[in-house]
This record gives C-alpha cells, sequence and structure tokens, in this order.
C-alpha cells in the first residue's frame, strides 16, 4: 500500500492496437476500478466499429463512462472533456472506488493532468481557409507556417497531423498569440495522485502488423458500411472532430471519389500507424510513467502487482 494518502486516479495509456482496453477490462476484475473512456472517438454513438468500441454486450458487463455521449454531429471539447471527467472522478472516489482512465487521446490526458490554457473557439471560416490551403499547398505547407510563429508546438505537431495543425494556426490567427504562449501558465485539474501506466509493444514492426491486421477486421465486420450509413446522413463532413478520425477521414475521401478502395485502405493503414508513433512519442515525453510491454500477452499479474502496492 501506498504511504501517500491522497485519492489515486490510474491513467492507462499506449497508442491504438496496444491491448489497453483489454487490459483495462481484466484490471476489474481484480481490483475495485471503474473505467472511464479516454477516446475522442468513442464518444459518438454510431462509430463503433471504427473505433474498436467494445461491444454493447462487453459495455454491459465493463461499463465504460464517456462512451456512446454524443451524435457523430456534436462537438466534444478538451474543456468539457475536463468538466465531465472531474465530476466522474470525485462520484467514483466518493463511492470507494478507483477511477481507471483508458484511451489514447493523449490530448485528454495532457488537459486532464497539467491543465487546461482558455483558447478561443474554433472559427468556421479560418477553418475553411486552412482546409483550402491544405488543399491546395499541402500540409507541409501549413506546418512550416507554424514553425515561424510557434517552433514549440511544431516541433510537437507532425506534419501530417492535419487537426492539430490547423487549431495551432487558427488560435494564433484569432488570439494572436500562439498555442505555447497561451498554454505556458496553466495547471492540473486533478487533486488526486496520479499513477500513469503505459502499454505498448516492445516491436515497433509487431505493433504496425497489429494495427494493418486489425483494419482488416474491422473491414471484415462491416466498416465501410457504418461510415458510408454516416456519410449518407448529409449532415456530416470532414471539418468535423467525428469525421476526422482515423480510420472516417480516409472513408469519406473514397465515398467523394478521392481514390479507389485499396487505396483507401492504405491510407487509412498508414494514417493510424502515423497517429500510433505521435501517441508513442508524446508517452516517451511522460517521464513518470510505468512502461508495460503487450507484445507477447497481456501484463495482467505484474499490473495488477504493482497497483496493489501503489494504490
Amino acid at each position: 500500500m501506498s504511504g501517500d494518502l491522497t485519492p489515486p486516479v490510474i491513467f492507462l495509456m499506449g497508442p491504438t492496437a496496444a491491448g489497453k482496453t483489454d487490459l483495462a477490462m481484466a484490471l476489474t476484475q481484480v481490483l475495485p476500478l471503474e473505467i472511464i473512456s479516454v477516446d475522442s472517438a468513442m464518444i459518438y454513438r454510431g462509430m463503433d466499429i471504427g473505433t474498436a468500441k467494445p461491444t454493447p454486450e462487453v459495455l454491459q458487463q465493463f461499463p465504460h463512462h464517456l462512451v456512446d455521449i454524443l451524435d457523430p454531429a456534436e462537438r466534444y471539447s478538451v474543456g468539457r472533456f475536463c468538466d465531465d471527467v472531474g465530476e466522474l472522478i470525485e462520484r467514483i472516489s466518493a463511492a470507494g472506488k478507483i477511477p481507471l482512465l483508458v484511451g489514447g487521446t493523449m490530448m485528454y490526458f495532457r488537459a486532464l493532468q497539467y491543465g487546461l490554457a482558455d483558447l478561443p473557439d474554433a472559427d468556421p471560416e479560418i477553418r475553411s481557409r486552412l482546409d483550402s490551403d491544405a488543399e491546395r499547398h499541402g500540409l507541409s505547407s501549413l506546418h512550416k507556417r507554424l514553425q515561424e510563429i510557434d517552433p514549440v508546438s511544431a516541433e510537437r505537431i507532425h506534419a501530417t497531423d492535419s487537426q492539430r495543425l490547423q487549431r495551432a494556426l487558427e488560435v494564433y490567427e484569432i488570439a494572436g498569440q500562439s498555442l505555447t504562449e497561451l498554454t505556458s501558465n496553466t495547471g492540473s485539474r486533478l487533486n488526486h495522485r496520479v499513477i500513469k501506466l503505459m502499454l505498448c509493444p516492445d516491436s515497433r514492426p509487431l505493433l504496425h502488423s497489429r494495427i494493418e491486421r486489425r483494419f482488416h477486421q474491422m473491414l471484415a465486420e462491416g466498416f465501410v458500411d457504418e461510415a458510408w450509413a454516416l456519410y449518407q446522413r448529409g449532415d456530416l463532413d470532414t471539418s468535423m472532430p467525428s469525421v476526422r478520425a482515423v480510420g472516417y477521414r480516409q472513408a469519406w475521401s473514397y465515398f467523394n471519389g478521392g481514390y479507389d478502395k485499396a487505396t483507401f485502405i492504405d491510407r487509412a493503414v498508414i494514417a493510424t500507424r502515423q497517429m500510433a508513433k505521435r501517441q508513442i512519442t508524446w508517452l516517451r515525453s511522460q517521464r513518470d510513467g510505468i512502461w508495460f510491454d503487450s507484445a507477447k500477452a497481456l501484463p495482467v499479474e505484474s499490473v495488477t502487482r504493482l497497483l496493489e502496492k501503489s494504490l
């Protein structure tokens, strides 16, 4: 047992396809934990296969907070996430259980632990112009622009990360200050002791293989039909966070005639690998995390032993 009496919160973080959800569910069977999803795509109803969301049957057995809470046409800000999670953490802790935050949306984890700046709301006109600039000149031109105004953010944001790249440029145009300047004086939103677990296969080729295999499994389960049903609604487009999710964004280009099915599959797998790389890069910057290898099997016993000593 830990000598620190501050109520604990567990972060279970890792790249996509690392096995986070399976490990979380296994841990709830041996420890008094309650799962909170930290996934910016699983929040949306009707986006099930492409987000690797647990099935309704699994969710009934292993409840996850913050899953299926919004329609894909709605937006979910980082600030709202912090507010929602803050309430859940207090409620779970008061009930004598331990919040287990599980997911791969590192921006959410970062804002929760280190604080959230008072950033301006999105501006559709600026977003549309940046989208047009990206189409005409490529994302690399936007990244070069960001390097000039905010080299710190440019170092952190990859040139292929269109959503975060455009948001950083948008913030600068609206506020007249860089994202780095606006986020430099923020504080933690947590009054809890954080235990940070990092789950990732030690082998990068193995992770890439898992990503490709999982995407093909999604296709076999009907991902194209799922994405097509959303596309046919007519009220969703690539300016929305839901459609910008990896896999769905590439499906939209396929449906729009931007490329054929084989290219769609290839682009989706590549984009997922790039996302995993960004996730791992951020995790490596966290010096207070404990790494576990999921290459051969989920480290249920070793994680359980660690938590039993730490809680």
